[in-house]
């Protein structure tokens, strides 16, 4: 609380007491002084039981008495001012503000009697006294020098007294005369702890400060590393689109093997860029803290048993055999985020087949119940390989890590996908943990949280997509161009536009049956327009448009059905999924339920 000092000391100056917020080192110091009173109250009783014990001081607990009064005003003042909220009057602070002098001054006294006192060691004990509450107050009030100096100014007087009255009780004792020597020295040696206790203080709020200015750095440097691999993620799915729609277009309509497998060798290549690039913007995303997972019916069955399919022509390719045990008994439906459960499995057997030149990869499947209708997932992948070593154990999850020079030559690979896999296991509830020796292969046990759930309507669409009028919306030409080579190989010739804008004017002129709409756009962006073809009354209000975007998250589908959207694939753009969505909205295009129809993540090496 406060003294009388100008701001430039340290203290609190008249117009600080008279103002109505406390300042963060008042406030500081009356918490210190209110927790501290336990401490001084017991140590107050017992001074007085001891002193009466041993020399009889019957009026000690008239001493007490004063005391508790003054530190019963002093904790009902400071309950005043550190209330939440409080906006103390100016009495009130300045009462706070005085309060040290008074209680020290009513404690120090005690130390003039004992100073006067014939009994032996009274005086050594009032000096303890005086040495001890001068320590107390340069602890407890270091947040405010004011205060500091206001309940250290009475112990210093009753100091610069004391030999005054040791010499007056003992005039022809010649130790009375070294007391002068004992108090400055005292005083001294309180003062250099307090300004020593001061720098440490500041020290202290110094390394803090620099450590909150280098956190808001590292957050601030993480953040613009996300925005940067976003930018850079959403400018490379473009190049990549072109590249996958024109192979898998190539390898249409190759009229010869040779030219077919050079469209594949394309294909494939551009596979692999956009397996890196998601793993990179997952990377991105777990970082900066906004991954997130969904919780939607699925068919665990059904997404473990196609997972399972899509491995096992690799596996025969290298003579392995892909065994799987507890399948039939795993539960149908239950909700969690089928995508992420999908990624991490592949990840688990790409790199168990990679690794393994002989044997078998065996899956095994385990489902519990782990109360409050949850069900925990078990699915553990174990292969024949040639094993982990205690050193690859300690590296396996670190990001970029590909174990040895000889690992990125046979593999390839990013040395992402364990890092991600069991990151995205976390989030799922579960983990993701690794036992393996040397020569005796590797076995890899994921867990996953889950709920049972009831199964969805399953009625499929009996509409052809082919021959549907489709609109297009794109800023980007490739973009565009890569969009029209999908949509042609369905059967359908879209009709294009280059902006939000100019698909607004085609759909007040002309009838289509659903519209692939990207997302951000220069201008007028793909959900707003969406918000003013729903708001209008046009022939074309209530058709399907389905998301296309380069940023698939769940908050970003959140938006996009927000705005008015029925379903959404991401870029770069995979036939299969869009072929899905298309025939989920086109059967239903008045108010078809939405579709989640982003793309199944590739097996990351």
């Amino acid at each position: 609380m406060g003294g009388f000092q100008a701001r430039g000391g340290g203290g609190v100056g008249v117009q600080d007491l008279q103002s109505r917020e406390l300042r963060p080192g008042e406030l500081r110091t009356a918490i210190a002084r209110r927790d501290n009173l336990p401490f001084r109250a017991f140590a107050t009783a017992m001074i007085a039981l001891m002193l009466q014990l041993y020399i009889g001081m019957g009026w000690i607990w008239v001493w007490v008495g004063l005391y508790v009064a003054a530190q019963a005003l002093e904790l009902w003042l400071i309950r005043g001012v550190t209330a939440p909220g409080a906006r103390p009057p100016a009495w009130r602070r300045w009462a706070v503000a005085l309060t040290p002098l008074l209680t020290s001054a009513i404690f120090g006294f005690l130390a003039l009697p004992l100073f006067a006192s014939h009994e032996r060691f009274a005086p050594t004990l009032g000096g303890l006294l005086l040495a001890g509450a001068l320590l107390n107050v340069i602890v407890i009030n270091s947040s405010l020098k004011s205060a500091t100096l206001l309940a250290a100014a009475p112990h210093v007087f009753y100091l610069l007294v004391a030999p005054f009255v040791a010499r007056a009780a003992n005039p022809h004792s010649p130790l009375a005369n070294a007391l002068w020597f004992g108090a400055v020295l005292l005083i001294i040696s309180v003062a250099v702890a307090s300004r020593a206790l001061q720098a440490a203080l500041h020290a202290e709020a110094a390394a803090r400060d620099e450590a909150e200015r280098r956190r808001h750095e590292a957050e601030e440097a993480v953040a613009a590393k996300s925005a940067f691999v976003a930018m850079i993620s959403h400018e490379l799915r473009t190049p990549i689109s072109a590249i996958l729609a024109g192979a898998a277009r190539l390898h249409a309509d190759a009229p010869d093997t040779a030219s077919r497998t050079h469209a594949q060798l394309i294909g494939d290549a551009g596979g692999m860029m956009r397996t890196l690039l998601n793993d990179l913007l997952d990377l991105s995303r777990l970082d900066a803290g906004r991954m997130a997972v969904e919780q939607s019916p699925f068919d665990l069955r059904k997404t473990v048993a196609d997972t399972l399919r899509l491995w096992r022509p690799e596996a025969q390719k290298k003579g392995l055999r892909l065994r799987v045990e507890g399948a039939a008994r795993l539960p149908r439906w239950v909700a969690g985020d089928s995508m992420r459960l999908r990624q991490v499995l592949n990840n688990l057997l790409s790199n168990a087949i990679k690794f393994t030149d002989q044997g078998a990869v065996t899956v095994r499947l385990v489902a519990r119940e782990d109360g409050d209708g949850r069900l925990r997932l078990e699915a553990t992948v174990a292969d024949t390989g040639p094993g982990l070593t205690e050193a690859d154990l300690a590296r396996l999850f670190t990001p970029f890590d590909q174990l040895g020079s000889d690992v990125v030559r046979r593999h390839g690979g990013s040395g992402l996908g364990l890092v991600i896999s069991r990151e995205l296991a976390r989030l799922m509830g579960g983990d993701l943990t690794v036992t393996s020796q040397p020569g005796r292969g590797a076995c890899f046990r994921l867990e996953i949280l889950v709920e049972a759930a009831e199964p969805e309507d399953e009625s499929p669409g009996s509409v052809a997509i082919d021959g549907a009028r489709v609109l297009a919306v794109d800023d980007h030409a490739v973009n565009r161009r890569a969009l029209e080579l999908v949509l042609q190989s369905f059967g359908i010739q879209p009709t294009l536009a280059e902006s939000a804008e100019r698909a607004l004017e085609l759909l007040a002129t002309e009838r289509f049956d659903v519209m692939l709409m990207d997302v951000y756009m220069p201008g007028m962006d793909g959900r707003e327009a969406t918000r003013q073809l729903r708001a209008g009354a046009g022939p074309n209000r209530d058709i399907p448009v389905i998301a296309v975007t380069a940023s698939a998250t769940a908050k970003d589908w959140e938006a996009c059905r927000a705005a008015g959207m029925n379903a959404h694939v991401a870029k770069p753009i995979d036939p299969g999924q869009l072929h899905a969505a298309l025939s989920q909205v086109l059967p239903d295009s008045q108010g078809a339920e939405a579709v989640d129809a982003r793309p199944v993540p590739e097996a990351a090496g």
